[in-house]
């Protein structure tokens, strides 16, 4: 059954081109524009990448800081002892504990955004697999989440980090900044995930790796990048 947007969504949608590719700044100032939600929205950048995820080597994973924050304060919690927890607190940690952080998560807590680890806790996290690993909260090396350098993992996380993965269809989202950003912001942060996300293509990939990008506010319509303005 095809999907019913309001008449907000359709007239948003009136204001774009669905044929047209749009220079980046173009597109984010656009998309600010036709934001239509009564709070602020956040704003996604969705890459269709040609890669095979059943391939391990063309599965990307990993997370970059933006120059200019993601606009959310993360709550951030560390599973860590002795004087990496107490690193972990002195940086800002929201939530810094070892056996007892773990039964609380067990016990249903999840009111958090970012967990991380040093590497001796992860037998212990590894129990909460099945409860972080969907939400996508599980502490993992190549997102810098597992580190004995807890301090600088926290503040990464305050100072705006996101993590970017491909899902099964080769498809990678992340969001990059707020609907309230100026277009500049919005702009550098955009072009900072496209690096990376570039620069993380796999080896073995032929052809046309990035092959389409679009970017959209909470409740808005995409936009079509043009990839050669980046």
């Amino acid at each position: 059954m095809a999907k019913k947007h309001g008449k907000k969504y359709l007239e948003a949608l009136k204001k774009v081109d669905s044929k047209k590719e749009y220079a980046v700044n173009d597109a984010v100032q656009l998309v600010k524009d036709i934001d239509f939600a009564n709070f602020d929205s956040t704003v996604e950048v969705a890459f269709k990448l040609n890669v095979d995820t059943k391939q391990a080597d063309q599965q990307l994973r990993g997370a970059v800081v933006l120059p200019n924050g993601t606009g959310k304060d993360q709550t951030v919690i560390v599973f860590a002892k002795g004087d990496n927890a107490q690193a972990a607190k002195d940086a800002g940690a929201d939530f810094v504990g070892d056996q007892d952080l773990v039964e609380k998560i067990q016990d249903g807590w999840l009111d958090f955004d970012v967990a991380i680890a040093t590497p001796d806790m992860m037998p212990q996290v590894g129990r909460l697999g099945r409860v972080l690993g969907p939400k996508g909260l599980m502490p993992n090396p190549k997102t810098g989440t597992v580190t004995m350098d807890v301090a600088k993992a926290v503040e990464e996380s305050k100072a705006g980090k996101v993590t970017y993965r491909t899902d099964r269809d080769g498809n990678v989202a992340v969001p990059f900044g707020k609907a309230s950003f100026d277009t500049d912001k919005l702009v550098e942060n955009l072009k900072t995930i496209e690096d990376v996300v570039v620069k993380a293509r796999p080896a073995s990939v032929r052809g046309t790796y990035v092959q389409h990008v679009s970017i959209a506010s909470t409740f808005g319509p995409s936009v079509t990048l043009d990839l050669t303005t980046f």
